[in-house]
């Protein structure tokens, strides 16, 4: 199911089921004061979206080994990444340079920064660099590489060789988990070489990512969260997160209107 846009409630249910790691439609229909018939609709609409998966008794999320669809992960926290993005939009100034990596919150920072001037911008997110170049001022480069069709991602050593020839003002990622000790993880090994290769030539780096990374489970370090310089979210960090966040150095921006 593309297009899929989640109320309040289904917002509520995910971030619950990840929460616990699985549910039952009665505990869930108990939760929320709705029918099990309202619950199953929201499970069909997020399981068919890949947001969720069906298991005997219940849902949980899909594997740690494999990310959810790009359909599904633009439907997510839409407000939230729009806030997020226009908060990290303001500590960027015009004439910067600055790499963009991959993620649909990713996508929201670009937009958020259209209405800059005069940025170079080096990404390999196709879907970023064709949005930044309806603006006339921008000079966008794009790295080379093998292009993936479900998101239209450019990963391999070909992209991780331009961006070694750089070394930008910002650095621009997102992530699909953070762990409590502060470990940043993804899904995709060739997707975490190329952000490793930006968060070592960029001056400053920032991360994009809103609650629901917290505590997620993906299977590829990044590394260590002391490596990114200012982390823009939607919500203020749990305790035990805040400890290594001041430890590490790393400012937290929290984005007014949630």
């Amino acid at each position: 199911m593309t297009g899929l846009v989640l109320n309040r409630r289904q917002e509520e249910l995910v971030a619950l089921v990840r929460q616990e790691g699985f549910a039952t439609v009665e505990a869930l229909a108990g939760h929320f004061a709705v029918t099990p018939q309202t619950i199953r609709r929201d499970l069909g609409a997020l399981c068919d979206a890949g947001v969720l998966r069906r298991y005997h008794g219940g849902v949980s999320l899909p594997s740690s080994v494999e990310n959810l669809a790009y359909a599904a992960r633009q439907a997510l926290q839409l407000e939230e990444k729009e806030r997020i993005a226009a908060l990290l939009a303001r500590h960027i100034p015009d004439e910067a340079s600055l790499f963009i990596n991959l993620g649909t919150t990713n996508e929201s920072v670009a937009r958020a920064l259209m209405g800059h001037k005069g940025l170079t911008v080096i990404t390999n997110n196709l879907n970023v660099a064709i949005m930044l170049s309806d603006n006339p001022t921008f000079q966008v480069i794009v790295a080379g590489g093998v292009v993936r069709g479900r998101d239209h991602g450019v990963t391999g050593e070909a992209t991780i060789e331009l961006i070694r020839q750089f070394k930008v003002d910002y650095g621009v990622i997102g992530i699909s988990g953070i762990d409590l000790d502060g470990t940043l993880l993804d899904f995709d090994y060739q997707e975490v070489r190329v952000a490793q290769a930006i968060v070592e030539h960029s001056r400053q780096v920032y991360l994009a990512a809103d609650h629901s990374k917290l505590g997620r489970n993906a299977l590829v370090r990044l590394g260590p969260i002391a490596r990114v310089h200012a982390w823009f979210t939607d919500r203020p960090p749990p305790e035990e997160l805040a400890a290594v966040l001041a430890e590490s150095g790393t400012q937290v921006h929290v984005a007014p209107g949630g």
